[in-house]
């Protein structure tokens, strides 16, 4: 037996166990669960055991790697199965991935019957089903409560609602609000257990994802309504055959340990798709990985090899954001590679950086559409103009078309990666004229982290974060180098978005409660509408009244918070500001004789 982390509950078997306590048990969940996390884990098979105390064992049967029934958790106290200790375990351990839907069921609900008394519903768009519209609305209301209790409030109970909740909006073909429910509480548990992955942008862009997705199941029709429904599943589809062109290969090393490549290519037409290698390992499976031969039909090709040469491939499938399959029908021969500066991958660079900017926003927005596809990276022909400091750090500016300067930025500060090293060195020859390959930063300002560049000599191309480029890869610097304080371009340098944009993020941590006690906000909304934002000056004092608001009953007494309108106003001021800010940066991309 060895010591092992908890195998992944689903859903549905944590929110009965947690539905199935006391009230007085429910009140002493969080304590479980905290006591639970710190005694010893030993796994023996399919089966994880956790030494409850002395005398006491709890068990986790996970056949397939996966607890999915109830039954499957058992405990030896005495007072089992009632005991909290069965719905601690399950609220400790990972949530399981919702489980595949059969091939044979239908993707979605179908359409209510039109109205006998309605000659046009017949042609009308189709609409949420009653038992969809209810599933959705218990999201909300789970979304909802998030938002009041905050992450320190959001205990083990708050999170079974979630968990119950998406587990009805999946079993209703709402996979996209159940995939949202399921984020939001996988933040909430790393945030309360201190997990240094953490960060609360990303727990409001799940919030916000999750209230906006179940309020439109409500309001949407036709096809908005199959986008917000989403797809239970992203099959690879069959795509034939496929010539395609090595571009480069970045290293992938993630915060939860896993690690590997992630190899670009390009199709006769220009399309990106992309050939991966992740799995458990960290940044040393990154760089083993990078030398291993690509998982793709027959080929030979390593990633490096293959990011600078080619394939035909036959019996292609290919996923919806573009990565390519590896099933047995899958059939890849290496063939010849083409140079960035030859066609089809010439083509690439010849799509002005503004249209290219709008594109990778499109695909980076933090609430695209998850079946929309596309790619975050830009490939501009840059002038390298030297390192320049910044508040976050030293960045290397550049000249690219138009005569807009770029920030380039390290994709990874990892010191075993040469994402750092070679930014350093190519910082030191300004001058040089280089074809880069980034991946899109969305900020006020046009920024990139750089992940390939054609090599300096002009001769082949550098994976920045696999290679080393060496001093003598360098053309004599045109100039010295000064370090110099870098001051913010564009139209939306100075916004004061941020003042809105801060306060939907204090809501997350300490709930309602915390931004109500923030006072007169007079002072914050004037400085927006003054440049030229009413709509969150606005949209400020309205969350903050709302958060404040309280009524009384007859006899003085407190009336219930009003949850739900106080999350609409949180949902408008968070949506809008990523709207806003998403905006300001496609505008600092626009050719600077335009603005």
């Amino acid at each position: 037996m060895t010591v092992d982390r908890l195998p992944p509950v689903a859903p549905e078997v944590t929110a009965t166990l947690v539905e199935d306590l006391s009230p007085r048990l429910r009140k002493r969940l969080d304590a479980a669960v905290t006591k639970l996390g710190a005694r010893p884990t030993h796994r023996d098979g399919d089966t994880v055991r956790i030494a409850v105390d002395d005398e006491t064992e709890l068990r986790l049967h996970a056949p397939g790697g996966v607890v999915a029934t109830v039954d499957a958790i058992t405990c030896g106290c005495l007072l089992a199965p009632a005991c909290v200790h069965r719905a601690a375990a399950a609220c400790a351990a990972p949530t399981a991935d919702p489980a595949p839907e059969p091939a044979d069921r239908p993707s979605r609900a179908a359409p209510e019957p039109a109205s006998a008394t309605d000659p046009g519903s017949a042609s009308s768009p189709e609409v949420a089903s009653p038992a969809q519209r209810a599933a959705a609305d218990a999201l909300w209301s789970a979304g909802a409560a998030v938002l009041e209790a905050g992450v320190d409030g959001a205990g083990a109970v708050t999170r079974s609602t979630l968990l119950r909740a998406a587990h009805t909006a999946r079993l209703r073909h709402l996979p996209r609000a159940a995939g949202a429910a399921l984020s939001v509480v996988t933040l909430l548990r790393a945030a309360r257990a201190g997990d240094p992955s953490y960060r609360t942008a990303d727990l409001v862009t799940a919030l916000a994802e999750l209230l906006g997705t179940a309020h439109r199941v409500g309001t949407a029709s036709g096809a908005e309504l199959a986008a917000v429904r989403g797809a239970a599943r992203r099959p690879y589809s069959p795509d034939g055959s496929l010539r395609l062109y090595g571009l480069f290969t970045e290293p992938v090393v993630t915060d939860s340990g896993h690690g590997g490549v992630r190899t670009w290519v390009a199709g006769s037409d220009g399309r990106l798709c992309t050939v991966g290698d992740v799995a458990p390992g960290g940044v040393g499976r990154a760089l083993g990985v990078a030398d291993r031969a690509v998982r793709l039909g027959d080929s030979a090709l390593t990633h490096r090899e293959l990011g600078r040469a080619g394939l035909a491939v036959s019996g292609a499938t290919v996923s919806p954001d573009g990565r390519l399959g590896a099933g047995k029908g899958v059939k890849a021969v290496t063939a010849r590679g083409a140079a960035w500066t030859e066609p089809p991958l010439a083509a690439l660079w010849e799509t002005p950086p503004a249209e290219q900017a709008a594109r990778a926003l499109r695909s980076a927005s933090r609430y695209a559409d998850p079946d929309g596809g596309g790619s975050d990276l830009l490939f501009l022909d840059v002038e390298l103009l030297g390192a320049v400091r910044e508040s976050g750090g030293t960045c290397l500016l550049a000249r690219c078309e138009g005569g807009m300067c770029v920030r380039l930025t390290v994709a990874d500060d990892d010191p075993a990666l040469a994402h750092r090293d070679n930014l350093t060195l190519l910082a030191a020859a300004p001058g040089a004229r280089l074809r880069i390959i980034g991946r899109l930063v969305p900020a006020l300002h046009p920024r990139l982290t750089l992940l390939a560049c054609s090599h300096p000599t002009g001769e082949g191309t550098i994976d920045l974060g696999l290679d080393r480029l060496r001093r003598a890869d360098l053309p004599d610097p045109a100039a010295p180098v000064h370090l110099a304080p870098l001051q913010p371009e564009g139209s939306g340098a100075h916004s004061p978005l941020y003042l809105l944009e801060r306060r939907v993020e204090q809501t997350v941590p300490a709930g309602r409660a915390a931004l109500g006690m923030l006072g007169d906000v007079t002072a914050e909304t004037r400085r927006m509408r003054r440049a030229g934002l009413p709509t969150a000056a606005g949209l400020l004092t309205a969350l903050c009244t709302s958060a404040a608001q309280r009524d009384r009953d007859l006899f003085g007494r407190l009336l219930p918070a009003d949850t739900d309108g106080f999350a609409t106003y949180w949902l408008a001021a968070a949506r809008y500001t990523a709207d806003v800010a998403e905006s300001l940066c496609a505008a600092a991309w626009q050719p600077t004789q335009a603005r």
